[in-house]
């Protein structure tokens, strides 16, 4: 299946969004109304407000917000808060910082939705297996997850597709089940219900903390608009949102027939099911609930990938598991989220312990997008009076549900806020290291070293050091060229070559973007080649700079041919070797306590981070790396006295 494919409407991409989309947002009917109501009583009000108050989240936050507005705020098909800020970061510096935290705690809540939504299912067996081991399970499920996770999304989406569309028919048929007789629980679509819950409950405002997780798959929604398209999604959404509310109705109209009584081992779900049909119920939801973690694990991939190339994320290897464009997956990442999850299960060890923590951090995400959308509208050049009515509405209901769910924070939240705030530190660091190095990068005219260079790879009294020597350069003018890079040419040891190539890769907006231009600045000694690759794209240097030389051949713009008698009259071709320059922080500096600490952070990050020559796919067989010291401010009150 093609990424075109995906991108139009079909049945196929209505199927792969179904798998892939929705499996958080459609597994929420199993914790939410248990959420909602705790140890509490039941009571019409909770019943009748509850479900009113759901489904106008679901209104605003999931089907206006994310699937009929955010959508469209689409960087040539790819979403998410990273794709979101890339489109207007060239506006406002300040914009950064809503980006990461956005995605800091959304990477933070992906490990709460694995554990949470797979406990809850398996945890319905309990009340015919007391003695059930629910945590083994958990884990085994869980485990075997990631490790389907390098087939990729495509495999997935068409292994998963099916088993959605039973669970999303399954729970509206069993809504329906409950409604036949009840069909006077709909008056809770006036939204009085939810304001009478909130108002005169006690303490109902603080219950919206259950009432958010009706709607917390929605930011992952829009992280996966790249794999499946804008209109599978909100195609398929219908279907999903009207098997959601049939469920949450029914749900409502079962609490209904228990006023008076508490929840014990039965939740409002599974209330719903018939006793012959327990079994077969159990085995479609923990089906569904592997796939209810999928839309974050795949929307995280997505995340960490936008960050690296944004270079925001210290870097990782990003693996295509096929040929479908969106389609990726990072081991390191991968493998964390797997840890993450195990230990979460382990911590909390059932799913009404997991419920304190999620959802917070998650709330944090959702009004970083608010404000990143907002600005995204106003330069778009939309009405002013509208984007500032969205803005205004959408911070009041997120803002609402940040406050309730503030009081999760000590019954388990603080879990995912600290990894958020520490996500966040890491992106941070990197991302202000990375603005000091580009500031102290010193660049020079290469125009006057031309003839230095002609000269120095025409002087065979200097021992030739390669055929064709290639420089990766982080300068995107081809008049000027890193000091440094010249230092290693001319003084470090001359190194003599018959061609000189400075490479620059310029990681473009557009995702998918891949081409290049070459400037020849010396005929047969001097060559300057640019690729322009997107931000989804693997730079792999190593092939497509091959493919660069075999076109400039082709057209007779370079000779690679050897240039020994010997070998040039075989037509054998010469060698090629890359030099990578990697810095290291001198000792020589004096710096503030803010930037020492920022940019020996960033050294350390740098170890666990993908070096430039397995980034870029170079072969070590070929390759020089040359180490240069970082000076940003030397001692100046030195006094030495000669004797």
């Amino acid at each position: 299946m093609s990424h075109i494919n995906l991108q139009k409407l079909s049945f196929a991409g209505f199927l792969v969004s179904i798998g892939i989309v929705f499996g958080d947002i459609g597994t929420s009917p199993l914790y939410t109304y248990t959420a909602i109501i705790g140890n509490q009583a039941i009571t019409e009000l909770i019943a009748l407000g509850g479900v009113s108050a759901i489904f106008w989240t679901l209104f605003f936050q999931t089907t206006l917000k994310y699937v009929f507005i955010t959508l469209r705020a689409d960087n040539k098909g790819e979403g998410g808060i990273f794709s979101l800020y890339t489109l207007i970061r060239k506006y406002k510096k300040w914009l950064f910082f809503p980006a990461i935290a956005g995605g800091s705690f959304l990477l933070a809540d992906s490990i709460i939705t694995p554990p949470i939504s797979v406990s809850s299912a398996i945890e319905g067996l309990k009340p015919s297996f007391p003695n059930l081991p629910v945590i083994p399970i958990v884990l085994t499920i869980i485990v075997a997850l990631f490790l389907i996770q390098r087939k990729g999304t495509s495999f997935i989406g068409k292994v998963f597709g099916p088993v959605m569309m039973i669970w999303f028919t399954m729970i509206g048929v069993l809504g329906i089940g409950e409604l036949i007789g009840h069909l006077s629980v709909f008056k809770a679509l006036n939204p009085y219900y939810a304001y009478q819950l909130l108002s005169e409950h006690p303490g109902g405002f603080w219950l919206l903390g259950g009432v958010f997780l009706c709607t917390t798959g929605a930011e992952a929604l829009y992280s996966d608009l790249g794999h499946c398209g804008r209109k599978n999604i909100q195609i398929s959404w219908l279907y999903v949102k009207v098997c959601l509310i049939l469920c949450y109705f029914g749900q409502a109209a079962w609490l209904l027939d228990h006023v008076g009584t508490t929840l014990t081992d039965v939740s409002p779900f599974f209330g719903l099911v018939p006793q012959w049909f327990i079994f077969p119920a159990i085995a479609i939801a923990t089906m569904a609930t592997i796939i209810a973690s999928q839309a974050l694990i795949s929307g995280s991939f997505t995340l960490v990938a936008e960050a690296i190339r944004l270079n925001i994320w210290p870097k990782l290897r990003v693996v295509f598991p096929s040929d479908v464009k969106g389609q990726l997956y990072i081991p390191a990442i991968n493998w964390l989220l797997m840890f993450g999850c195990c230990a979460v299960v382990l911590y909390f060890r059932e799913s009404k312990n997991m419920e304190a923590a999620f959802g917070l951090s998650v709330t944090l995400t959702m009004l970083m997008t608010t404000i990143l959308l907002s600005f995204y509208l106003y330069v778009k050049k939309v009405n002013k009076v509208a984007v500032f009515s969205l803005l205004l509405v959408f911070l009041t209901i997120e803002g609402s549900f940040l406050v309730a769910n503030l009081k999760k924070f000590m019954h388990g939240g603080w879990v995912t806020m600290l990894l958020g705030v520490i996500i966040f530190t890491i992106m941070y660091i990197w991302y202000r290291a990375s603005e000091i190095k580009t500031r102290l990068q010193k660049f020079v005219e290469l125009e006057p070293y031309v003839p230095i260079l002609k000269e120095l790879s025409n002087d065979e009294s200097v021992p030739k050091y390669a055929t064709n020597l290639v420089y990766l350069t982080s300068s995107a003018n081809s008049k000027m060229v890193e000091e440094r890079s010249i230092y290693s040419i001319l003084y470090k040891q001359p190194k003599r070559a018959d061609i000189y190539w400075f490479v620059h890769v310029d990681v473009v907006d557009e995702p998918f973007k891949m081409s290049y231009k070459t400037d020849v600045l010396a005929s047969e000694d001097i060559v300057w080649v640019t690729f322009k690759l997107g931000f989804r794209v693997a730079p792999k240097i190593n092939l497509l700079f091959r493919k660069v030389v075999e076109d400039m051949v082709n057209n007779k713009e370079v000779k690679i041919n050897s240039r020994y008698a010997s070998l040039d009259k075989h037509n054998i071709t010469g060698d090629f070797r890359f030099v990578v320059m990697q810095r290291f922080l001198s000792f020589e500096n004096e710096l503030s306590f803010r930037d020492d600490f920022i940019l020996k952070a960033f050294f350390m990050l740098k170890k666990i981070s993908l070096p430039d020559e397995k980034e870029y796919g170079l072969d070590y067989s070929n390759l020089t790396i040359e180490k240069t010291p970082m000076i940003l401010n030397t001692s100046k009150n030195i006094i030495l006295q000669r004797e």
